[in-house]
């Protein structure tokens, strides 16, 4: 099995090479403007490797998952149009609601109740447009998309839900991703593509396990970038923004822009503190804790992030 593993890494190198070439050639890349946090051109659309590693997990495994597989093509391809060339909102948003439905329809959806529906439908489009805000920080979308997928996938070990070689085919992707990514000067962002497509593998993963277990505390796994996300729309919603817009006002955005704290540092730092609240909540588990100390973590982290932005915005009088 180790020897496939490898065969995959390698082929994902090459594959990610040829991406790079071909994105030279025909100047796909990431122009930066007064809402990037980055300053020079970079490729964009890295994240490519993103769906291939999966596609290359559905062939191998004997097409598992066939509605998540079209899925994943559907989002990619749109993405990877509104990468080169931007799109109108109707076409990206029809795609989008499709794709969602076939990932729900495969975790099983079809069998609970019409508001179940409506709540998978909110939770997953708002988390993919999230998750896909991160691409401008370098090494942020890699690096907690690890810290998300190594607790799932220790989890999945033990008790699986989902196919184990799912995730490692993930994590190979990211792995060849990250060399390219992790670094001061980033040589590829994700792009839609890439974002776009994790975040909705990242999402299937972690519905499958709290569907298979009903236990809603596992939402603890994406709980860093969701409070940062969730506190920082309804900011915008209050100051009336449109938050559908590109903008800098996520806390990872502050601390790299505004506190001049390097990109890798601060992804890093996300990372880490997400890795280890995920260890706590599985640490409790055992002792039938979960719902206890997922409440104490997402309120903790709540307020912590409050303080930390609130004292960030002030030293530098930003409203």
């Amino acid at each position: 099995m180790s020897l496939e593993f490898g065969i995959v890494f390698i082929l994902l190198w090459m594959l990610q090479i040829v991406y790079f070439k071909i994105a030279d050639k025909y100047n796909i890349i990431d122009k930066p403007n007064q809402r990037s946090s980055h300053s020079q051109l970079t490729l964009r659309g890295g994240g490519i490797i993103f769906p291939i590693s999966f596609l290359l997990w559905f062939f191998v495994s004997g097409f598992q998952y066939p509605y998540l597989a079209a899925a994943v093509v559907l989002l990619s391809t749109i993405s990877f149009v509104d990468d080169v060339m931007t799109l109108s909102t109707k076409p990206r948003l029809t795609i989008h609601l499709l794709s969602v439905g076939l990932t729900l329809y495969e975790l099983g959806f079809e069998l609970l109740p019409w508001w179940a529906w409506i709540l998978g439908f909110v939770l997953v489009i708002g988390w993919l447009n999230a998750f896909n805000f991160m691409d401008g920080i370098n090494g942020i979308t890699v690096l907690y998309a690890l810290s998300v997928i190594l607790p799932l996938g220790f989890l999945n070990y033990q008790t699986p839900t989902v196919d184990q070689d799912l995730y490692v085919y993930i994590c190979l992707g990211l792995l060849v991703f990250g060399f390219f990514n992790v670094r001061r000067k980033a040589k590829t962002f994700a792009g839609d593509i890439g974002s776009i497509s994790l975040g909705l593998l990242l999402v299937f993963c972690l519905i499958s396990l709290i569907l298979a277990t009903g236990d809603w505390f596992y939402v603890v796994f994406v709980a860093v970038y969701g409070i940062d996300s969730v506190i920082t729309i309804m900011e915008r919603i209050l100051r009336k923004e449109n938050i559908f817009e590109a903008h800098r006002s996520h806390l990872y955005q502050y601390l790299a822009n505004e506190k001049g704290i390097p990109h890798v540092r601060v992804s890093v730092l996300y990372a880490l503190i997400q890795f280890s609240v995920s260890s706590v909540l599985i640490y409790s588990i055992p002792f039938e804790m979960g719902n206890q100390v997922a409440v104490i973590i997402l309120l903790s982290l709540g307020l912590l992030y409050l303080y930390v932005k609130k004292s960030v915005k002030s030293s530098f009088s930003i409203e």
